[in-house]
């Protein structure tokens, strides 16, 4: 169902088609077949204008077991169609899905929707009958027959399948090209022969800004976001990590790139990833990791390391729920408290956040050159559904995108080097590689002064502690200041962070479409904040939090400015907000 998925997702968009996807995989693995554990779902909004998020509620559902159809079908709107296989609605079937009647769709009430019946198991044997395949090859093609159908539904064309059918199996596996067409366009003919198909639609393509497009997810946007800065700083690429969902894809993404010079490894711990990268900003590298949140606890103390060292690194930390192993396939927002504290001692790390997939590229190359010019380990988060989700991306130009200065050491005359001598205006460290006679220095977890001595002295710790926060403070200097889509004042502002921004910005904007004075601001630079923030915050009489955690990001707002009405709007339920639910809580807060 992933693969049926993204080629309908990546279909839309070459046709031209706004959309957003949100992948939902099962959490356990190898969950028992035909089960509502073991349901695999991919969610598809296309559209001809702006689309910010998956959508709430579905005009087709496609359900291939009972199981499917149990764990979707609250979904469904009161117009939509149900396509399922007949074949799979059998005795066993239902009983593996926990149905207690015959009639599911009754048991569920939808029965009132409009049902498409299709013996899609059987269809798809006597479609490849004569392919020589054996029958469980076959079985694995229904989801090509069910595609063709969907594909006739939305009025999609067959080539761009027909063309990924070539690239995948022209070279190892050319004898699946034919039957895979076959059962493709037979799937397409069979809903446009069987008249019981009452809905069909025609999306035009959205009126997107002149350029290239591609559909990307947010896991590849920060894959290519980092190798963008990579190019601009003139530096390799270095990612040291641990496979660990919903990150690894980060990882596959950039062992692909070798070319560019990107160099991976895949450590034997999360420990051993995080202090590789380490290992390769002391020799002069753009040293990334790449985690969730039961590696991110894992990696805290050398993330102290980092700081100690004011060494460069990029942590990317795709969030899922938790705690502990949790959910690992589901999203949440649930690990700021521990970006923005979990580690011993005074330990301040810049957090900057995606608030798409596509966005993911721009919040990747952000945190690269946070890290690289200020010398610090910065924590970009990043969240299931942005990671596995996808929309179309427009290919920018590297030429609009700015330089990379890494602040390197330079030699004074008659000097000694002194490696924690800070800059004046950025109380930035220089940053000496090995091997570069006149720069040799100690490095380590041990406090030093100035000159790079160690040094258990109180009044120089506590200076470097200082220097250290006030080192990170600066960088408001250097991001965008705060911005409000809507009203610059009133009774509401709406806040959010992260992969909640299409989910807010839909809902205010039907919030404003009623009349109301509705405004939003969305973080994606949490710590720290802009420097516009507190005035900004200050003109509306309530403030809305909405976020998917018990309140993390409000809590630190409220810390910060402690005047402020902050009112919550939290879910951790392992899924993104729907927009109704948040359009009833702006309608609540007013």
């Amino acid at each position: 169902m992933q693969l049926t998925g993204s080629l309908f997702a990546n279909m839309s968009a070459v046709y031209g088609n706004a959309l957003s996807t949100f992948p939902d995989y099962p959490a356990e693995i190898r969950a028992p077949h035909g089960t509502v554990s073991g349901v695999s779902g991919f969610q598809v909004h296309i559209g001809s204008g702006d689309i910010h998020t998956p959508g709430d509620y579905c005009d087709l559902l496609v359900a291939m077991n009972p199981a499917a159809l149990k764990a979707n079908a609250r979904w469904c709107k009161r117009s939509a169609m149900i396509l399922f296989d007949t074949d799979a609605f059998d005795e066993e079937g239902l009983s593996r899905a926990g149905f207690g009647t015959d009639n599911p769709f009754t048991e569920l009430k939808v029965e009132d929707r409009t049902l498409i019946a299709a013996p899609i198991t059987k269809l798809t044997e006597e479609s490849l009958k004569d392919s020589g395949m054996d029958m469980k090859a076959i079985h694995k093609c229904k989801n090509m027959f069910t595609l063709g159908m969907a594909c006739f539904i939305y009025d999609r064309p067959l080539e761009y399948i027909f063309q990924y059918l070539e690239s995948k199996f022209a070279k190892k596996h050319p004898e699946m090209i034919a039957p895979n067409r076959k059962v493709l366009t037979d799937g397409f003919n069979y809903a446009a022969n069987i008249q019981a198909i009452p809905n069909t639609y025609h999306i035009a393509p959205a009126p997107l800004e002149k350029g290239t497009y591609r559909n990307i997810t947010g896991n590849q946007a920060v894959a290519w976001g980092l190798l963008a800065a990579s190019e601009k700083s003139g530096l390799p690429l270095f990612c040291g990590s641990y496979p660990i969902t919903p990150a690894t894809g980060i990882l596959e993404e950039l062992a692909i790139h070798k070319s560019l010079g990107a160099k991976t490894l895949q450590a034997e711990d999360e420990i051993a990833g995080i202090c590789t990268a380490i290992g390769a900003a002391f020799a002069g590298d753009l040293a990334v990791t790449t985690t969730s949140g039961p590696g991110l606890s894992l990696k805290s103390e050398a993330l102290g390391l980092a700081v100690m060292t004011e060494l460069p690194l990029v942590v990317v930390d795709v969030q899922r729920a938790g705690p502990s192993t949790g959910i690992p396939t589901k999203t949440e927002q649930t690990d700021l408290d521990q970006a923005l504290y979990g580690r011993n001692g005074e330990c301040p790390i810049p957090v900057v956040a995606a608030h798409s997939p596509a966005h993911c590229f721009d919040a990747a190359f952000q945190a690269a050159k946070i890290a690289l010019e200020h010398m610090t380990p910065v924590m970009l988060l990043s969240e299931g559904f942005l990671g596995n989700g996808s929309e179309p991306w427009r290919i920018p130009s590297m030429a609009d995108y700015p330089e990379i200065r890494p602040p390197f050491a330079r030699s004074v005359e008659g000097e000694r080097f002194r490696p924690f001598e800070r800059d004046p205006e950025t109380l930035v460290r220089p940053w000496a590689i090995p091997g570069q006679k006149g720069f040799e220095h100690r490095i380590g977890g041990l406090e030093k002064n100035h000159a790079g001595v160690l040094s258990s002295d109180p009044a120089n710790h506590e200076l470097m502690v200082d220097e250290r926060l006030q080192k990170v403070l600066k960088i408001a200097d250097f991001i965008p200041e705060l911005s409000v889509d809507g009203p610059s004042e009133g009774p509401l502002l709406v806040v959010g962070w992260g992969g909640t921004y299409g989910h807010i910005l839909s809902a205010v904007r039907t919030a404003r479409a009623e009349g109301k004075a509705v405004a939003m601001a969305h973080f994606d630079y949490i710590f720290p904040v802009p420097r516009n923030t507190g005035e900004v915050l200050s003109r509306f009489s309530k403030v809305l939090v909405c976020e998917l955690n018990s309140g993390q990001f409000a809590r630190y707002l409220q810390g910060l400015f402690p005047g402020l009405d902050i009112v919550r709007c939290n879910k951790v339920q392992g899924q993104p907000f729907l927009v109704n639910e948040l359009v009833d809580a702006i309608n609540k807060a007013l």
